[in-house]
């Protein structure tokens, strides 16, 4: 039975993919050197491990949405589920092969994990991946057989916050994403209209200039 362990070398970005999308060069070895894999049907489940680095007073301002005052983050300061991923490992005889664990990633401010990223200035974001599945292989002179892969396989890496920034200043240069919900869009929908403001930017810098002066006077 395979005794399968798995190892991240690295990562780079998916050019010119429908969606933001990460490659993680993922390092498959069986240390039953004798059985062929003919495939792997695998299951990751990514976690941040946000206590495993440090934050520079910047990033805790960035990051108050999120985890509340930098004074109770020994309270509120807990690992995230950043997303869950699905590939197929191609079958390989031999000790190890090497294959491309792709991650899409969203722009979107509701998710956390996006909030996590954002807020973050430099450095590197720890990552906890898990691993479940099924892995079809064959042993010396025998039959095509199947096994289960436990979630207790996993691997650690980090992730350079400067390559999630450059793939998306890639995807969306100097733009972020913003979801509203359907009855505040159509109120500022129609401010818009009703103003004659040609873009959606200048609204808000409208708004935002009226509240401002609304603050100084009062």
């Amino acid at each position: 039975m395979p005794d399968l362990n798995f190892q991240i070398e690295g990562v780079s970005m998916v050019p010119f993919a429908a969606v933001p999308t990460l490659a993680f060069q993922l390092r498959v070895e069986n240390a039953a050197a004798d059985e062929t894999i003919h495939t792997i049907a695998l299951r990751c489940q990514i976690q941040l491990e946000v206590t495993r680095r440090r934050y520079a007073p910047e990033e805790q301002q960035r990051l108050l949405d999120l985890f509340g005052d930098p004074d109770r983050w020994s309270q509120t300061l807990r690992s995230l589920l950043w997303t869950n991923a699905n590939m197929v490992v191609p079958g390989f005889a031999g000790t190890a092969t090497v294959a491309d664990l792709q991650v899409p990633c969203t722009f979107d401010f509701n998710v956390a994990a996006t909030k996590y990223f954002e807020g973050l200035a430099d450095g590197e974001i720890p990552l906890h991946i898990m691993f479940s599945g099924t892995v079809f292989y064959a042993p010396p002179d025998g039959a095509l057989q199947v096994a289960p892969i436990s979630w207790e396989k996993e691997a650690r890496f980090k992730l350079p916050v400067k390559l999630w920034r450059a793939m998306m200043d890639s995807y969306y240069p100097n733009n972020v994403w913003l979801n509203l919900r359907r009855d505040l869009f159509d109120r500022l929908y129609l401010y818009k209209m009703r103003h004659g403001i040609p873009t959606w930017e200048q609204a808000l810098e409208n708004l935002l200039s009226m509240e401002m002066e609304a603050m100084v006077k009062s």
